[in-house]
């Protein structure tokens, strides 16, 4: 090899491969492939080593405990988990309204899932508990069986409840029954199905969920009485109530969320603004919370101005209790998009740590933490659980390096909970919608990606809008569903319908480009470089033959069929004696016109390869024919598949390749394939797709390799150029004893090929 590290230019000389060919000179190794049999056996193999890995991964706790480092890391675990659970706390609260149920059940749901996450999660950075998007899916099932106005479904275990508790029993079951899916997925290894949800689609979800959170906290900013509604148009519902009630606000509540909310916002800008000065973010929503609970309890808010508080925390923890299988038959259809949607959030929040701080996380395990998580909750009055943006953010801004600042979390959530939970008795609702829409800045500010979207990428734009409009106004489960059917479609268009192209080559390099691209290109007579940038399949097939139809412009089995049409003239013609053989060519002798007679043949017969072995001489299909017979004309003699795109083919698209393969080369055009995958190839040889017309010859390695092919068969196909006989190109001269030198040199065109190859392809040692 020698390499001119001044030049940056490489010489490598060897010889044209084709797949044979290389095959021929390079011993290949063949590997036996396992079977189905042989991964089940595998998956099911029991001993020492896969024993202790599967301890390991169940319980990913032993790994990280085993590394933690207590000088280091026990204090910003600490420090971490106080702020976390301060946050952990107000956001239970505020977040449990979403659900329709009463505050101090968020209690709950921001300390049992994360005592298992603990042990069982293999992220350490994300705060486990209430997310606003999963607390309004679990609402909108909860007003749809247990509404506020009206009896509740006709359900076995929920007559003889409150209002309240028929909403828990709903809420516990609904999440129990998340925590299942989640777990069954996990266990059944089918973590990827959270790869099925883009960016793009969450980003237009959550966007429309802010859009329903927003909504939904109006009534207590306003002060005003709101049945839950669920289903389609559930939000125009809503507002339709609101403004219909807008006269009854109470202005209290108002004077009060709009305080709230001018003052967080402007401190969380100035914590985004300064969080490199600061040590620890300001805990503004704590502070608020507690002037809030202090002001409202010394000039007595509830009795004076008839606002909405908090009212009696219950001290401890309640009794578990068991699922309501009946519910589980009611809400089985909206509870598998929370399960998908909580673990998504989880786990795209996940990630986005782990690669931050450099460790790995495993989606099916996730789902496994998660799923008995909910489980366990849920059997103690909790609501399905899933990760906070903004409360992960605050355990990993403020130092938090392990789940030991989680699990400190949720010992702050129980001191509040068994403790100084009549603290917050007095705090106004109004002021728990306020923080929770001042939190949905982020959400709603996902809204100024369409513009980019639309500039950059359409069809991912149209997913985000159309999941975005179809989450607000057909409900967040149909539009989730409504979100995956776009990108779905997406993806099947982009791949049923690819660009496609014509290639040239790149003067003076074995780079192959779109002619449409570029100015210094060469094109050699009589040959066409055609690439799909897809795998084919039965939905593409007849798409890439038309692409290919289009770009050749003719139709192959058009002219099989005319020339099949003209021999059958021919013949006819020389068996009447109107046609002489000649050594110029036929030559008519009948000074009439030729008529069409009735053809003998069938239809069929057309589309068969041409024979000419009982002719006398053979045709010139480009020359003119006899008795003003008219076949068209292809100026083409070798077309190139670049397949190096092409990832697979199925048994439709091996048919209908086969079928385009044989029409081409009955019209003598030589076909070359370049750059298939290994896989395809063996797939084709034993799905038998070659024959003595279609034959694994027509394989190259490389484009380059079928273009020096071609030319040494059809040296006219550039020669036949005037303005190409002769071009300038740089010649790469190798002296043993000397660096790498250029000249410039006058060469055919041909010979231009031939240089670019050994400029190519060989290394020679120095």
């Amino acid at each position: 090899m020698c390499f001119d590290t001044d030049m940056a230019r490489y010489v490598v000389a060897r010889d044209i491969y084709s797949e044979d060919k290389f095959n021929e000179d390079h011993a290949k190794i063949y590997r036996q492939r396992k079977t189905i049999r042989n991964h089940v056996a595998e998956y099911f193999r029991c001993d020492r080593r896969r024993v202790q890995s599967a301890a390991l991964s169940l319980l990913p706790v032993i790994s990280w405990l085993k590394i933690y480092r207590l000088k280091e890391w026990l204090l910003s675990d600490i420090v971490s988990g106080i702020s976390t659970g301060l946050v952990a706390v107000l956001q239970g609260l505020a977040y449990c309204l979403l659900a329709s149920l009463p505050p101090w059940y968020g209690l709950f749901s921001a300390f049992f899932p994360v005592i298992i996450y603990f042990f069982l999660g293999t992220s350490r950075h994300i705060s486990v508990g209430p997310f606003p998007v999963l607390c309004l899916m679990i609402g909108s099932v909860v007003t749809r069986i247990v509404p506020d106005e009206g009896p509740a479904m006709n359900i076995t275990g929920l007559k003889g409840l409150t209002l309240d508790e028929q909403r828990v029993v709903v809420a516990c079951s609904v999440s129990f029954l998340v925590g299942i899916m989640q777990l069954a997925m996990g266990l059944f290894q089918v973590g990827f199905v959270v790869m099925y949800l883009s960016e793009t689609l969450v980003s237009g979800f959550t966007t429309a969920a802010a859009v329903h959170i927003l909504v939904s906290q109006l009534k207590f900013v306003l002060g005003l009485t709101v049945p839950g509604i669920s289903g389609p148009f559930a939000l125009i519902y809503t507002l339709e109530i609101i403004f219909n009630k807008i006269t009854s606000t109470n202005v209290c509540d108002v004077v009060i969320a709009l305080v709230i909310m001018v003052v967080v916002f402007i401190v969380k800008e100035l914590n985004d603004r300064y969080k490199s000065k600061l040590p620890v973010p300001i805990p503004i929503e704590v502070i608020m919370t507690v002037i809030a609970c202090g002001v409202s309890y010394a000039f007595d808010f509830k009795a004076k101005y008839g606002i909405e508080v908090v009212g009696l925390i219950p001290k401890g923890y309640e009794p578990p209790m068991a699922p309501n299988l009946q519910i589980f038959q009611e809400t089985a259809v909206e509870a598998f998009p929370m399960a998908i949607v909580g673990f998504a959030v989880a786990f795209s929040v996940a990630k986005v740590y782990s690669v931050k701080h450099d460790y790995t996380i495993d989606g099916n395990q996730e789902l496994i933490a998660f799923g008995v998580s909910n489980i366990f909750g849920a059997s103690f009055k909790s609501f399905a659980a899933s990760t906070s943006l903004s409360r992960s953010a605050v355990q990993e801004s403020t130092g938090g390096k392990t789940q030991i600042a989680g699990l400190l979390s949720a010992v702050i959530v129980m001191v509040v909970t068994l403790a100084i939970g009549f603290l917050l008795e007095p705090l106004p609702k109004s002021v728990l919608g306020a923080v929770i829409i001042v939190n949905l800045k982020g959400m709603l500010m996902q809204v100024t990606e369409v513009p980019y979207l639309w500039r950059r990428d359409t069809p991912d734009c149209v997913v985000w809008i159309g999941t975005c409009v179809a989450s607000i106004v057909l409900g967040l489960d149909l539009g989730l569903a409504v979100g995956l059917g776009l990108e779905l479609l997406s993806v099947v268009l982009r791949a049923q319908f690819p660009r496609c192209s014509v290639l040239a080559n790149i003067k003076g390099t074995d780079i192959y480009k779109d002619r449409k691209d570029y100015l210094n290109i060469l094109e050699p007579e009589g040959v066409k470089i055609f690439r799909i940038p897809s795998p084919i399949f039965f939905a593409n097939i007849e798409f890439f033959r038309n692409k290919l139809v289009e770009a050749l412009g003719f139709s192959p089995l058009r002219v099989l069929r005319k020339r099949n049409k003209a021999l059958r003239k021919i013949r006819r013609l020389l068996k009447r004696g109107e046609l002489q053989c000649t050594p110029k060519g036929y030559l008519n002798s009948s000074c009439e016109p030729y008529s069409d007679l009735e053809e003998e043949s069938s239809a069929e017969d057309l589309d068969l390869p041409t024979d000419l072995k009982d002719l006398p001489i053979r045709i010139d299909w480009s020359a003119e024919l006899p008795a003003n017979i008219r076949v068209p004309r292809v100026d083409l003699h070798s077309l190139v598949l670049d397949f190096a795109a092409v990832s697979f083919l199925d048994i439709s698209a091996l048919k209908g390749l086969k079928t385009a393969l044989r029409e081409l080369i009955r019209i003598e055009v030589e076909v070359y394939i370049v750059a298939c995958d290994p896989y395809i190839l063996e797939k084709l040889h034993s799905c038998g797709f070659f024959d003595d017309e279609v034959t694994p010859s027509m394989f190259f390695l490389t484009l380059h390799d079928a273009m020096l092919h071609i030319l040494q068969r059809h040296p006219e196909a550039i020669q036949s150029k005037s303005n190409l006989n002769t071009i300038v190109t740089t010649v790469t001269v190798h002296h043993y004893n000397s660096s790498l030198r250029s000249r410039d040199r006058n060469v055919s065109a041909l010979h231009h090929f031939q240089i670019l190859y050994s400029l190519s392809y060989t290394v020679y040692v120095r």
